[in-house]
């Protein structure tokens, strides 16, 4: 499975494939599935080429990294509704009388506080807010837009994150760009540039407020768990277990936010920054573990028994259940685009329209575009950096210029456009998870947003190709 084909407009049909069926079944689970099977049949692969897919494309330290960090999390939230922690935060923000468009706002800023993991900002955001939200009859669709567009458009902008690390990285050695140090201060000139990104974080801000009206699908939603009290449409599934949407606090237990809610947020956040500044890796799992372990002796010690705290546990992983099955086949089809040659098609078809005026642009289209295929924003900075900035270096005669952070910036936009576009993405995944959304009630209604913003970006990439070229 390793070995890269050039199939061709072949290649695009497996992840054309599992997005329109998503759309016309609702089931992302059957959608995904029929895509690879049928991506495995067309690169011939042959009935065993599905499991063999998926054996591959699991057995890696990256999908178990997102898989475990998934449990972590369902244990973890688990825990604090066990120990009446979230009850009680939702409680303790009633108190305050908060208004719809103040709740929104909160959820909004929430994901920009955990902004060093875009895995555990819409996780963190959409369960943290997700009871609050019910009650002020705030769709769960809203609810996973605000949650995801705090996630990847935040993470991209920091230059202490993953994110910043991964991209910078993939520029030293190209062209004037040398050294990490150089690479680093790439990525900080380049962040006025991302456009998407800017844009996704104030427009989000600014429908959160309630100083841009809902429209579309999310304006129906809206009026429905308003006017209905339906946070869910009718036959909607969401993307958690049951066991997490309808735990129960312990028995007789005191609710306790801050020792069973707030002290745990705050420690994962200084382990994932102290060890990204120590170690130049933020420890994200290794913080949700230690954390784990924790609220366990604290639970014991709060009183809750040996085995209910086990059968927390358990109903925990359970809830992550539904989220880790899309994921798996989320993954496989982004492996089986790989072996297909999705990415090499789709640059090669865009070779004969490059210019200097039109390169940022064009680079922005590419890159969403092969984002939105494959379901991985990492996958396409990978692609399109070491083809994006050779250009642009091509152009400026070897130069560090304004054409060349555009670019950069283009790069790393117009992959977290794609992907927040895309329901193969991890990301959008883990945003209906974390408000137990529908998956696909979540990409309908974040799609028409999410345009907005890439086409605005769009267009300034445009005026700064012909201001900068």
């Amino acid at each position: 499975m390793e070995e890269v084909l050039n199939m061709g407009m072949l290649s695009i049909i497996p992840s054309l494939l599992a997005i329109v069926l998503s759309f016309l079944t609702r089931n992302t689970v059957v959608a995904l599935t029929v895509a690879c099977i049928v991506g495995t049949l067309l690169a011939g692969q042959g009935l065993m080429g599905f499991p063999t897919l998926l054996k591959t494309s699991l057995g890696t330290t990256s999908f178990s990294w997102v898989m475990m960090l998934n449990v972590f999390i369902g244990i973890l939230v688990a825990f604090f509704q066990k120990t009446g922690a979230i009850q009680g935060f939702t409680q303790h923000m009633e108190d305050r009388k908060l208004s719809r468009k103040a709740i929104q706002v909160i959820s909004w800023l929430l994901g920009m506080f955990v902004y060093f993991s875009d895995s555990f900002s819409p996780l963190f955001v959409g369960t943290t807010m997700r009871s609050l939200s019910d009650k002020a009859k705030i769709s769960r669709e809203k609810l996973s837009y605000i949650a995801d567009s705090g996630a990847a458009p935040v993470s991209v902008l920091v230059p202490i994150t993953g994110w910043a690390a991964y991209l910078s990285s993939l520029a030293i050695g190209i062209g004037a760009i040398a050294t990490q140090e150089q690479a680093t201060e790439l990525f900080i000139r380049a962040i006025p540039f991302n456009f998407y990104a800017l844009f996704t974080v104030i427009f989000v801000g600014l429908i959160a407020s309630g100083i841009i009206k809902d429209f579309g699908p999310m304006k129906k939603a809206e009026e429905r768990a308003m006017n209905e009290g339906k946070v869910l449409r009718d036959g909607a599934n969401p993307l958690i277990g049951k066991e997490l949407t309808e735990m129960k606090a312990y028995p007789g237990i005191k609710p306790k936010v801050f020792l069973n809610f707030i002290l745990p947020v705050i420690m994962i956040v200084i382990i994932a920054m102290g060890t990204y500044i120590a170690m130049k890796s933020a420890k994200t799992m290794e913080a949700f573990l230690f954390v784990i372990i924790f609220m366990w002796v604290s639970m014991l010690i709060q009183g809750i028994p040996f085995n209910e705290i086990m059968n927390t546990m358990t109903d925990g992983i359970k809830g992550a259940v539904p989220a880790v099955v899309i994921l798996a086949l989320a993954y496989s089809v982004n492996d089986l685009s790989k072996m297909m040659g999705t990415a090499n098609y789709i640059v090669s078809i865009s070779e004969g329209f490059l210019s200097a005026q039109l390169l940022p642009a064009i680079i922005f289209m590419i890159s969403a575009i092969m984002a939105f295929s494959t379901g991985s924003s990492w996958g396409t900075f990978a692609i399109c950096m070491p083809i994006a900035l050779p250009l642009a270096f091509n152009f400026t005669g070897g130069e560090v210029t304004t054409l060349v952070y555009a670019c950069f910036a283009a790069v790393a936009g117009g992959g977290v456009f794609g992907d927040h576009c895309s329901p193969l993405s991890d990301t959008t995944i883990l945003a209906s998870t974390g408000a137990a959304a529908d998956h696909i009630d979540h990409v309908k209604t974040q799609l028409p947003y999410a345009l907005i913003c890439g086409g605005v970006a769009l267009i300034g990439y445009l005026i700064l190709g012909f201001i900068g070229a």
